[in-house]
């Protein structure tokens, strides 16, 4: 599937990118308590689902997928079987808000759709060889985001 960026990298693109739309609007308590909350779900979300993987004794690493000694169907693997990614889509959206400018949102655009085009497709293409039917399973009863739609339910 060609040179796969490491997904940290394309969300600290992202973020640097957010610098870029405009100077931060001046904070108000509900854009920070709204931002507050939305990054520590998002956190939470990224905290829970690599515990959840310590848990099973299994890899995190994206570009190691292959390794993976388990599959993951608990904890935040049981709403989206992509937490990590949706925690970190999560951070930018909350940055987006505390910002408080719109247009930082397409960086977060930017993030999701360079994560579900080319990282998780990989992601998916190696869990099913790795996991076969039992994945297969997972896909259809889990989303790859947070909604189903048509991109989230593609079988791998």
């Amino acid at each position: 599937m060609g040179i796969r960026v490491p997904p940290v990298v394309v969300l600290g693109a992202a973020g640097a990118a957010q610098r870029l739309t405009g100077r931060r609007r001046r904070r108000t308590a509900r854009s920070v308590l709204a931002s507050t909350a939305v990054a520590g779900a998002s956190g939470a979300l990224i905290l829970e689902g690599v515990a959840e993987f310590a848990r099973h004794r299994t890899t995190v690493d994206p570009h190691g997928v292959e390794r993976a000694s388990a599959l993951v169907t608990t904890g935040p693997n049981a709403l989206t079987r992509n937490p990590m990614y949706v925690g970190m889509l999560g951070l930018l959206v909350a940055r987006a808000v505390a910002r408080r400018r719109r247009r930082a949102l397409l960086p977060a655009v930017g993030f999701w759709w360079a994560i579900d085009r080319f990282q998780i497709p990989a992601e998916e293409e190696a869990l099913a060889e790795r996991f076969g039917q039992e994945y297969a399973d997972y896909c259809t009863q889990v989303p790859r985001w947070l909604w189903q739609g048509e991109a989230s339910s593609r079988k791998p």
